[in-house]
């Protein structure tokens, strides 16, 4: 469930929207190679979306199980450390944790990537509320 504190207000949405469409049609190599791995669940079934508007900002991938934000940086982050500087200081202010990695990093080492991501996902994972049928509960009369 997406906290509403944390979508943009309609005249921004209205403005990053197509600009994060393009850039999920668009990905960088490292963020595909990443993404292939994160997808649909396949680390500890936490949900990952990618090109994703937080507030003011499109974050690379996000988790909302788990509060996490996965950054890949590649060259153009050389050009963008003012924005990056104030993202990394935003987000946690929104209880997000964000994680970083470099290009290098996920070609180099994607395994120690993922690991950190699985790791910093169990830490974070918000916990689901529990399953009525498990606990007896039948609709609100007792179990008979």
């Amino acid at each position: 469930m997406v906290n509403k504190l944390m979508q943009p207000p309609p005249d921004l949405w209205e403005k990053l929207k197509p600009l994060a469409r393009q850039k999920r049609h668009e990905p960088t190599p490292a963020e595909n190679r990443l993404w292939e791995h994160i997808r649909n669940r396949q680390i500890d079934n936490l949900k990952f979306r990618r090109q994703h508007p937080v507030d003011k900002f499109i974050v690379d991938f996000y988790c909302s199980d788990a509060r996490l934000v996965i950054e890949v940086d590649g060259w153009i982050h050389a050009y963008t450390m003012d924005e990056d500087a104030i993202r990394q200081e935003f987000l946690p202010s929104l209880g997000i944790k964000v994680i970083r990695f470099t290009n290098d990093q996920v070609f180099q080492s994607l395994y120690e990537c993922l690991e950190q991501i699985a790791v910093v996902g169990r830490e974070r994972r918000i916990p689901s509320p529990p399953d009525p049928l498990s606990t007896g509960w039948r609709g609100g009369r007792g179990v008979r």
